[in-house]
């Protein structure tokens, strides 16, 4: 039996005993869980750590609006994490960017924000269900802050505030 047999069809030939119950095929092998599940249903899902789970998002973001700013990344890619507000103010400190390299061509401008790392991410809980946090981010030309707002609304973060210094 092939590998591109479908899982049904393993199933029927292994019912109508064409395959030795004690040796499985190559396909039966393939899908089967190398761990048993407990009382034969699913592994049970693991709480999520809301601080770890911020701190996360948080550095995620700060990096994309880091490479946004450094031209590297479109900002549509941001559109589902940030506050329409915030995306606005990112695009348009971004297009500030670009309009003052062009404008004036200077190498340190076109360095600006290039190769950001972020260092360090710092969160803490306001209340339940909004967090705010801080990032350091180095790059090319110098270390700045980054301060970010998230709120939790329908099951999603979303960045409320994002001030980058």
């Amino acid at each position: 039996m092939t590998a591109a047999t479908p899982l049904h069809a393993v199933r029927d030939r292994t019912a109508s005993g064409a395959a030795e119950p004690d040796q499985p095929s190559h396909a039966q092998s393939a899908t089967a869980p190398a761990v048993p599940f407990r009382d034969g249903g699913p592994a049970p899902l693991r709480p999520v750590d809301p601080l770890a789970e911020v701190r996360a998002i948080t550095r995620g973001t700060v990096q994309a609006a880091m490479e946004v700013l450094a031209g590297i990344r479109p900002i549509h890619q941001l559109a589902r994490r940030l506050d329409p507000r915030c995306l606005a103010t990112l695009q348009h400190r971004a297009a500030l960017i670009r309009r003052e390299i062009t404008r004036t061509g200077n190498p340190a401008l076109a360095r600006l924000h290039r190769n950001s790392t972020v260092r360090s991410v710092r969160v803490c809980e306001v209340r339940d269900g909004v967090y705010e946090g801080s990032a350091v981010v180095v790059d090319d030309v110098r270390a700045r802050a980054v301060a970010v707002r998230l709120e939790r609304s329908k099951q999603v973060w979303r960045v409320t505030e994002l001030v980058i210094g």
